[in-house]
């Protein structure tokens, strides 16, 4: 199923995000916008907006009874901005840590969901 790899694959980048931040403090480096920033947020947003169409589908088809749309569109959100900021050493550790977090949180219960319902359990 194409939304499990996707949802595995966001997830690979939530664990992404951190190690960069900090790898990013460790050098103490300023990257440079339209050459790394740019292209790799532009990447992440492209996968998000159709992973969040085939997650938003999902949800209305099999109508799980802890996972909403709203979640959903909050995880987008989140994800899109802390891709950005993991690039960046001034950026607020305890925020990003979180924000990384929820989302992980969020993209593997819906993972679980997911994998539930491949096997026939609702």
């Amino acid at each position: 199923m194409q939304l499990i790899e996707q949802t595995k694959h966001l997830i690979e980048e939530c664990d992404a995000s951190i190690s960069r931040f900090y790898r990013q403090r460790e050098l103490d480096a300023t990257p440079h916008f339209f050459d790394e920033v740019k292209p790799h947020a532009d990447y992440i947003q492209s996968l998000l907006i159709e992973w969040q169409q085939n997650a938003l589908s999902w949800i209305q088809q099999n109508r799980p009874k802890y996972m909403h749309e709203i979640q959903i569109n909050n995880a987008v959100d989140a994800m899109n901005q802390f891709v950005v900021q993991s690039f960046y050493k001034e950026t607020s550790k305890k925020r990003f840590i979180q924000s990384v977090q929820s989302v992980h949180y969020t993209l593997s219960t819906f993972l679980r969901y997911l994998e539930e319902s491949d096997n026939g359990v609702k």
